[in-house]
């Protein structure tokens, strides 16, 4: 199996998706597939009468997205704009071009305003026309207990404040632990969400750990690759670049040079913010 193949198996089985870029290239933002679909499949809630179905996200022109400005998460895609593709079933009796309409709309706003996703394009497709509309969308039981099981399968392997190191004459440092704590201090931050279960090759991504941290030589740079949830409540690129900004100030200290800070976004929680 190719290198690419392998890595498609691979987040396939997690259920992760791709990883998608947030906001631009000089952003140094991603967020699983997953995380974003399950933001975008609650917003057509107040989209009077349709049916949501299956929704995926994509780059719009792979060939024409530029490289990220710092080190990307393994597998994750270039910082260019992207392509909602979503499919959904309609009420046969109101006007169809009205609906997509106001669909395509919901989408964008809810990518744009509530994560930061930059969306070239919105892919409506019309899976079936329903003699009785759909009513308040809401999903069934057993569609919202699939969603909420995808949406935490990823990231069910939490940390919260590290803490404290045992007591004892020497006390061990671990920089990855403090800028853990730094991290989930960010207003939006619900806990560290690293994806369980990867094969080790991954880890050289950085996927393997909540934190990770890598010093070069040549030349001498520190690199910080962050893996969180983060509260429905906030917008995600803004947390993420929050993020990056106090990670990289906290980690500057005994850097070897200049250091980057890269941030996955592995969970989006409805209404649930980090305790003070």
């Amino acid at each position: 199996m190719t290198d690419d193949g392998w890595a498609k198996a691979v987040r396939q089985q997690l259920g992760l998706g791709r990883l998608l870029p947030l906001g631009g290239p000089e952003d140094g933002s991603w967020i699983t597939e997953q995380a974003a679909s399950g933001v975008l499949s609650r917003a057509p809630s107040g989209v009077s009468g349709i049916r949501p179905g299956t929704l995926r996200i994509r780059l719009a022109d792979p060939e024409a997205a530029p490289e990220p400005s710092i080190p990307a998460p393994w597998t994750a895609l270039p910082p260019g704009p992207l392509r909602i593709e979503a499919e959904f079933s309609a009420p046969a009796r109101q006007p169809l071009p009205q609906i997509a309409e106001q669909l395509r709309q919901t989408l964008l706003a809810a990518a744009v305003e509530r994560l930061g996703l930059v969306v070239a394009e919105v892919d409506l497709h019309v899976t079936d026309l329903l003699e009785v509309a759909a009513s308040a969308q809401q999903p069934t039981a057993a569609e919202a207990s699939e969603s909420a099981a995808g949406e935490t399968s990823a990231s069910h392997v939490a940390v919260t404040k590290p803490g404290h190191p045992s007591p004892g004459p020497v006390p061990v440092r671990d920089p990855a632990a403090e800028l853990a704590t730094v991290a989930i201090a960010v207003p939006g931050v619900t806990r560290l969400a690293p994806v369980p279960g990867l094969p080790t090759p991954m880890a050289r991504g950085g996927l393997a750990r909540p934190v990770r941290i890598e010093d070069s030589d040549e030349p001498p740079d520190r690199h910080v690759q962050i893996q969180l949830a983060v509260a429905e409540t906030h917008r995600a690129l803004d947390v993420s670049l929050a993020v990056r900004a106090a990670v990289a100030a906290a980690a500057e200290g005994d850097a070897p040079g200049s250091v980057t800070v890269a941030v996955l976004v592995t969970a989006v929680e409805p209404g649930q913010v980090l305790p003070t």
